[in-house]
């Protein structure tokens, strides 16, 4: 069901060397950079990620954090969109859609629940 866990970092540096070590302990390899910022840990099945907050705050619990579910098709990330702003949700960032980044093309749709966490939707065509 999850795609990824990313997780806000105020020193990217000292999480780095503590993320390589824990999750190298784990046979994950080391973390690599993307264009922005963040680092990444990918397995076969997911991925963890740190980022300093995109809303230039101080990261804190969630602030910076992003819970990544799994869609089956574009009808269903923009499903979810739909119905999380239905539900009490606000929409954020780009609107739903692709977005062709680093690790290839993907579908996401972005929103905050009632209680601000952040959330998205992914699917990877083809």
């Amino acid at each position: 069901m999850l795609t990824h866990v990313t997780v806000g970092a105020n020193d990217i540096e000292a999480s780095r060397k503590f993320y390589d070590a824990v999750l190298g302990a784990l046979g994950i390899p080391a973390g690599t950079d993307d264009d922005r910022g963040r680092v990444w840990w990918r397995t076969p099945r997911g991925a963890f990620a740190i980022t300093k907050p995109l809303d230039g705050q101080a990261a804190c619990h969630a602030n910076g954090g992003t819970i990544g579910f799994g869609a089956r098709d574009a009808d269903a990330v923009r499903a979810f969109h739909e119905a999380g702003i239905a539900a009490g949700g606000t929409a954020i960032e780009d609107p739903p859609g692709e977005r062709d980044g680093p690790f290839g093309k993907l579908l996401l749709a972005y929103l905050r629940d009632p209680s601000g966490n952040k959330i998205c939707a992914m699917h990877r065509p083809g």
